[in-house]
């Protein structure tokens, strides 16, 4: 990010902003969200991806460590000795289960063995975000009966994830039939954590520039919108489902359409 105009700075902050809002509001699409708009700004992938897997790490493990804490502090208030009767803000027994089918094609993008080309890859991802994103707003989520098409979704979700930060929507498309919905945004940080570290991990053994200065003005501009992100989530939780939905297949629909002008035109 040398040589960038004020107003390309300006943007940037803003994009981390709308990046911390939506991980911390939905549970996942930080980079989603918010990476194919950098590009168009500036593409430099491999400056973006250390910035935003670092917000990644410390905002999904702060937000489970508080949720953590207000569920211990609601049982002690409860004069509850039972910890089952609680509900737990993490399902770990789908999670190991996910991890199982994710962590080989995990390695194998980490590991940068492609087997198809980026841009049919990009066109394949977003176009089922797309069909993901109208079905929501139609107030038609896909429902896939199927067990070997979940495995499909969670094993190409991984080899994306390694490869980019861009497997959410299909990992989630997964997750969200399995998971309780007051459950799946903390169980989907831990996923996304223990990702990123992986990824984390192939950045610092290869000799990726972490972007160490930078920090010093993104993370403030995440922080505002992990804030921000905070009060969407219990709002979101509070609200009817449709509306979440639709809420849901319109951020998906944003994506996708940034992601085809970025492929297209960059």
């Amino acid at each position: 990010m040398i040589g960038l105009e004020p107003y390309q700075y300006v943007l940037i902050g803003l994009l981390f902003v709308w990046s911390g809002i939506v991980r911390s509001g939905f549970g996942f699409g930080g980079a989603v969200f918010a990476l194919p708009f950098l590009l168009l700004i500036d593409n430099q992938p491999l400056v973006y991806l250390p910035l935003i897997a670092v917000h990644l790490l410390i905002f999904s493990s702060l937000t489970v460590y508080r949720n953590q804490r207000k569920q211990k502090k609601q049982q002690r208030q409860s004069h509850c000795d039972d910890a089952a009767s609680m509900i737990a803000t993490v399902d770990w027994h789908y999670l190991k289960k996910a991890l199982g089918i994710m962590i080989v094609p995990k390695m194998i993008g980490v590991l940068g063995l492609l087997t198809l080309p980026a841009t049919v890859m990009s066109i394949i991802i977003f176009c089922i975000i797309t069909v993901y994103a109208f079905s929501y707003m139609l107030n038609r989520p896909f429902r896939s009966h199927n067990k070997l098409l979940d495995m499909v979704f969670l094993a190409l979700g991984g080899y994306i994830s390694g490869t980019s930060l861009i497997g959410a929507p299909l990992i989630v498309a997964v997750f969200a039939k399995y998971v309780a919905r007051e459950q799946l945004r903390d169980t989907l940080f831990v996923l996304w954590f223990i990702l990123v570290t992986i990824k984390m991990a192939s950045f610092v053994y290869y000799g990726v520039d972490m972007q160490l200065i930078h920090h010093l003005w993104l993370l403030p501009c995440a922080t505002v919108g992990h804030l921000i992100g905070l009060r969407l989530h219990d709002y979101l939780q509070s609200t009817d489902t449709v509306r979440f939905y639709r809420i849901f297949g319109v951020l998906l629909l944003l994506t996708s359409a940034g992601g085809v002008f970025k492929v297209w035109f960059y």
